[in-house]
């Protein structure tokens, strides 16, 4: 019986995962740019990367361009590019900052942008300018959601 049961919980559990996604994947406490960079705050520091939409729409992403560490970026400023198989594209930094920290591990394994967007697949860490006061200007994830549903109905 449980054995029955587990195998069943697995079979739907491939099901679902199997399905093609009809939408991406947003995450609830992250802040979002509508040039589909995502923020998670932890303090003074802000974790920055691409979002699942953004990363569903590039395509297989095969090289990451990082950011220099030290670097001051504002807010809207290009710091670096991702390239997939479809096209390149620029990422905007969604808030002013430092950068203090990037992932090294998408030198060597770009596709973590494709496959963890939110967690391995970050690209920068920032210490944050202006005391987060730029934050206010990005979406939450309701606002962000919409955002694309409404972008993607353009196309």
């Amino acid at each position: 019986m449980a054995l029955r049961l587990l195998s069943s919980r697995a079979a739907s559990y491939l099901k679902i995962s199997v399905f093609p996604r009809g939408f991406a994947t947003v995450v609830k406490d992250l802040k979002y740019a509508d040039s589909h960079e995502w923020v998670k705050v932890d303090g003074n520091t802000a974790v920055i990367g691409i979002t699942d939409h953004a990363q569903d729409h590039l395509g297989d992403v095969v090289y990451v361009e990082l950011p220099e560490i030290g670097v001051s970026l504002s807010q809207g400023g290009s710091f670096g590019a991702v390239e997939s198989v479809k096209a390149t594209s620029d990422i905007y930094s969604p808030i002013s900052g430092k950068v203090i920290e990037v992932n090294t591990e998408l030198n060597n394994s770009p596709g973590l942008v494709n496959g963890s967007p939110y967690e391995n697949g970050w690209i920068m860490k920032l210490e944050i300018d202006n005391n987060g006061e730029e934050l206010k200007s990005l979406m939450d994830a309701d606002k962000y959601s919409k955002f694309c549903e409404e972008e993607d109905a353009k196309h």
